[in-house]
């Protein structure tokens, strides 16, 4: 479900490893979720949550502060957009993760999906031109 394909590439070699990474624990979280035996995942999603968490704002960091750097205009915008990603992973607690695995891994998936349709093959393709003009690739 989560396949890195070259309209993905913002043409700026770090941020596209750092995309790849999202969406291999993007993967990951399908894998476990379309397995179809009935083993309690908890643990296995709650990991994933996590790394999706730290691995989120550590690539969101990095790319706002190459915004910062060069003076990207729509810097504001992306932050808002990075924030909303965050809070929504943020928001996912142990106990709905416990009680509905299956509903709140489906739901995760479909957000992370919808997120690089809208986000990284929208906002992020708005600044590609731009960080490739500055030199960077």
């Amino acid at each position: 479900m989560f396949k890195w394909r070259d309209e993905f590439s913002v043409n700026v070699e770090k941020i596209d490893e750092q995309h790849k990474e999202l969406f291999n624990l993007g993967s990951k979280l399908y894998t476990i979720v379309s397995a179809k035996d009935n083993v309690d995942r908890y643990d296995e999603i709650m990991e994933i949550l996590s790394e999706l968490r730290r691995y989120a704002i550590y690539h969101f960091g990095y790319e706002e502060e190459l915004m910062k750097q060069y003076g990207y205009e729509n810097y504001q915008k992306q932050k808002i957009e990075h924030a909303k990603f965050i809070e929504k992973i943020t928001s996912i607690s142990q106990e709905e993760v416990d009680e509905k695995q299956k509903k709140v891994s489906t739901e995760l998936i479909a957000f992370i999906a919808n997120w690089i349709e809208n986000h990284i093959l929208k906002s992020d393709m708005e600044y590609k031109e731009y960080f490739n003009s500055k030199g960077l690739y």
